[in-house]
């Protein structure tokens, strides 16, 4: 996969920027002033010191491409950080990068008539942040004790990004899927709550064909979460 790279000083949104262009556009800013995050919320983008970029991708295979696609760039964007970084971020369903159980990195993906988009904002050298993320957000720089090079990390994802697609591309889904499942903790006899779902919790059970996750609630029935958030049971915020 080629990749053509803008980069700009400041922007709303790389989402935006990238949507319509051809596949293998890249826009990486150093600040975003409304950037997206899943469920409508913002990504805290602070001047200069996370990797923000946007990437156009061709549809994977089979149903539910957003789906699979943001499990593959999980996978990509925790191969980057520990080649870049030399730490290993675990894989929160479907698509959270976590450091010592604090968020380092987040994906979003959406469907743009037949191609994706997709997001993906990493907390590069953020020495602290606002009172409302300090207890939940992390950044290379806190895990490791040091700064890191952001066009180093911007490289290596976007090598991991073309490795895990054509693997997408040539051994199918349930490639992704097996790997994804290696990787999380969370994909496997989790106890967790599914955030925005009022009451909804158990264990988690594995994914579906589709790269769904299977809940076994409290009460002993199986569920299929096709949205929401995972958290620990105990600290997911009503």
């Amino acid at each position: 996969m080629q990749f053509q790279i803008a980069r700009l000083e400041t922007t709303a949104s790389t989402m935006q920027d990238a949507a319509g262009g051809p596949v293998g556009t890249v826009v990486v800013a150093e600040e975003q002033t409304a950037g997206q995050g899943r469920l409508g919320r913002h990504w805290h983008s602070e001047p200069g010191s996370g990797l923000y970029f946007s990437v156009v991708l061709p549809l994977p295979p089979g149903p539910e491409p957003p789906t699979v696609a943001t499990l593959a760039l999980g996978l990509a964007a925790r191969d980057a950080i520990q080649e870049a970084a030399g730490v290993t971020a675990d894989l929160r369903w479907p698509n959270d990068l976590l450091i010592a159980e604090r968020k380092c990195a987040g994906i979003l993906v959406e469907l743009r008539r037949d191609a994706l988009v997709a997001g993906i904002g990493v907390n590069v050298n953020h020495a602290r942040f606002p009172e409302e993320l300090a207890a939940i957000a992390t950044s290379l720089r806190i895990a490791t004790s040091r700064e890191h090079s952001k066009d180093r990390l911007l490289d290596a994802m976007l090598e991991a990004i073309a490795a895990y697609w054509s693997l997408l591309e040539t051994e199918g889904r349930e490639a992704i899927l097996r790997l994804f499942a290696g990787a999380s903790s969370y994909v496997q006899g989790r106890r967790v709550a599914v955030e925005g779902v009022e009451d909804l919790e158990g264990t988690t059970d594995g994914l579906d064909p589709s790269g769904f996750l299977w809940l076994r609630q409290n009460n002993g029935v199986r569920k299929l979460i096709v949205a929401g958030g995972l958290r620990p049971a105990a600290s997911v915020r009503r």
